[in-house]
């Protein structure tokens, strides 16, 4: 769990430093942008539901991992967006959960993996799989701590230093 909690610190560090700058991002919308850092792992539920068994109650192919790629994230995000009221929050909410996806992608896409080269992350783009510079992997506590770090920082500024 310590991989999704990096996710959210960042996210949180993000949305938070952008909200100084933008209006309308407040902690309610930072919030949003914390959920959407958390769609791509939903294609962990392949531990609980197997994909064969999706595949034969829609009839289609079904593949849990097509959740963690940017396709994943934007179909999330429009099933996400659905749930606010009017059209501007929709608009916003959607864009927030593609931006919070979007930054669990990027952080993971410079991950070590076995073979040297990232996860299909830009799908359905391009089936390309990028070479990663392999600064951490997934198991690395360092990276939570800088992730809290960021966190504390961002909040601090937040409460005690803004004008």
């Amino acid at each position: 769990m310590a991989e999704g909690l990096t996710h959210v610190l960042l996210a949180f560090g993000l949305f938070t430093a952008t909200g100084w700058t933008v209006g309308w991002l407040d902690r309610r919308w930072v919030a949003v942008g914390m959920v959407g850092s958390l769609l791509p792992d939903l294609s962990r539920l392949y531990l609980l539901v197997d994909d064969y068994i999706i595949s034969q109650a829609l009839g289609i192919p079904f593949d849990w991992a097509a959740l963690h790629t940017l396709g994943g994230v934007v179909v999330l995000a429009t099933l996400g967006a659905v749930l606010f009221d009017k059209r501007q929050q929709r608009l916003r909410g959607f864009g927030l959960l593609v931006a919070g996806g979007c930054s669990h992608l990027a952080v993971d896409a410079v991950k070590a993996w076995a073979d040297g080269t990232g996860g299909t992350a830009l799908y359905p783009l391009s089936w390309w799989r990028p070479p990663t510079p392999g600064l951490y992997v997934s198991a690395d506590r360092w990276v939570l701590g800088v992730a809290v770090a960021v966190a504390l920082v961002v909040a601090i500024i937040e409460r005690y230093g803004k004008t």
